[in-house]
């Protein structure tokens, strides 16, 4: 996916809900903050997206503009449409994330998930996917693993963070960074 491609996703999810704002989780978020992240970091086709005021209309992105729909087959890429529930982020995150709101957009905006905020959400799930993405964000300095090691102690307190987990997060940064030869 390209920026402008999620930009493109923040506009048709926001018309589709008659919503102008709407939260951007998941790899392609990084876009917010880097539009020109590494291509590693851009394998995706696929824009999570929730909306911000019009919660009840999730269904409506991915019946649109969801995998398979008319609009991913035009496009090349689709919206999955999310609930805030979906993504196990740090407190604070909505404060933190990058606003894509331009033209292409028509002046909706994106609230796209920040860097170490997205990296967190993808340590949480732990999929080997998903730590190869984290992996490459501190490879790449895109990320700080003192900051990622905070982010970590900013989990909220639940079954999908449990503390053990969050032990877990924070040797797995430490041993990537002792990996690419760097200080912590």
């Amino acid at each position: 996916m390209t920026r402008e491609q999620l930009e493109h996703a923040i506009r048709a999810a926001c018309d589709v809900v008659e919503d102008d704002e709407v939260y951007v989780f998941g790899s392609q978020a990084i876009l917010g903050q880097y539009p020109d992240a590494p291509a590693a970091l851009r394998q995706s086709a696929e824009a999570d997206i929730a909306p911000v005021h019009a919660v009840d209309k999730v269904d409506i992105i991915d019946a649109s503009l969801g995998e398979l729909s008319s609009f991913h087959l035009a496009h090349g890429f689709y919206v999955h449409g999310v609930g805030l529930e979906a993504a196990v982020l740090p407190v604070g995150w909505q404060r933190r994330a990058i606003e894509v709101r331009n033209d292409n957009t028509n002046d909706a905006t994106g609230w796209c998930v920040e860097a170490h905020d997205l990296a967190i959400s993808k340590l949480v799930a732990s999929r080997e996917k998903d730590r190869d993405f984290v992996r490459v964000l501190i490879a790449e300095d895109l990320v700080s693993a003192r900051k990622l090691i905070l982010r970590i102690g900013q989990l909220p307190k639940h079954a999908r963070a449990p503390e053990q987990h969050r032990d877990a997060m924070r040797a797995w940064v430490r041993g990537v960074v002792k990996d690419l030869g760097r200080g912590s």
